[in-house]
């Protein structure tokens, strides 16, 4: 199964750190990466998203349609799994020693010596993060995913604290590419905490700058996949917050929306209404 994932899968070495000039992968490191562990029910190796390419036609649903809610996910939809060296994943090592994309960014996240090279130390520390977080499969491989969860970690405490996103007296929905977090605040108030995100892909990237919450579709269906666009909040053309049923965590990016996980995007739904402001700005990860 992970032989056959490596004709499929697209290299996710490329994809780097979310820093104002994002350094190569470390020196090494491996650009053939897959899922380290088989994903979860439903899950497809690769996931496109069922995004909405072009406007969608605007009508106000009845209360009989808004009184639907989408369905759940599937039990590990949105597992953590790691993306790592086929090699790795098929020797199902428990310590890699190989140094991964995002190797010099995990070390000094962690507080380790700084030179972008896999070493025992390294490997042990990165592996009892991976195991706190619930990352899988845990071998210590500073891969995109343990990457991103660092970057969620750090956006908690003050998502705001570069002051990239404009401090109004309205709620603005930040949608920070770099990171690949998004969340609300109403002036210096934190309104909606920050969560992950998938945005665009390259050459279909989140369009930066200000947009406008235009309309709302609880149960949208995408034009160009025929699937679910579950609490769709649409800000610019075709693009729009929603839920995906599939991993926000792969080395692609979305066609353009802002991907998220069911329950997240349903209390987002909660907090956004029509007329709010959202603010775009940075660029994703290796697009």
């Amino acid at each position: 199964m992970l032989l056959a994932a490596a004709t499929v899968l697209p290299t996710a070495g490329t994809i780097r750190a979310a820093t104002p000039a994002s350094p190569p992968p470390a020196p090494g490191a491996t650009t053939e990466l897959v899922p380290g562990v088989p994903p979860g029910p439903q899950q497809p190796w690769q996931f496109d998203t069922p995004d909405q390419m072009l406007p969608p036609k605007v009508y106000t649903p009845t209360r009989e349609e808004d009184a639907v809610e989408p369905r759940d996910a599937a039990p590990g939809t949105y597992d953590l799994i790691e993306y790592v060296p086929l090699g790795d994943a098929v020797a199902k090592v428990a310590c890699s020693k190989q140094a991964g994309p995002y190797q010099r960014q995990v070390e000094r996240w962690l507080g380790l010596k700084v030179d972008g090279k896999q070493s025992a130390a390294d490997c042990k520390a990165i592996r009892n993060f991976q195991k706190k977080h619930g990352i899988k499969p845990a071998i210590g491989f500073a891969g995109p995913v343990t990457w991103a969860q660092m970057m969620l970690i750090s956006a908690r405490k003050n998502p705001n604290a570069a002051k990239k996103c404009p401090v109004r007296t309205y709620r603005v929905a930040c949608v920070d590419l770099d990171r690949q977090v998004t969340w609300v605040q109403k002036g210096k108030k934190v309104v909606f905490a920050p969560v992950p995100m998938r945005s665009g892909r390259k050459g279909y990237a989140t369009r930066a700058g200000w947009h406008t919450v235009y309309w709302r579709h609880k149960n949208h269906w995408s034009t160009l996949y025929n699937q679910p666009m579950p609490y769709a909040q649409f800000f610019d053309g075709g693009q729009a917050f929603h839920a995906v049923y599939g991993s926000i965590h792969t080395t692609v990016g979305s066609w353009g929306c802002v991907n998220l996980k069911l329950a997240d995007a349903r209390r987002l739904w909660g907090v956004l209404k029509k007329g709010d402001r959202v603010f775009v700005w940075g660029r994703r990860p290796g697009s």
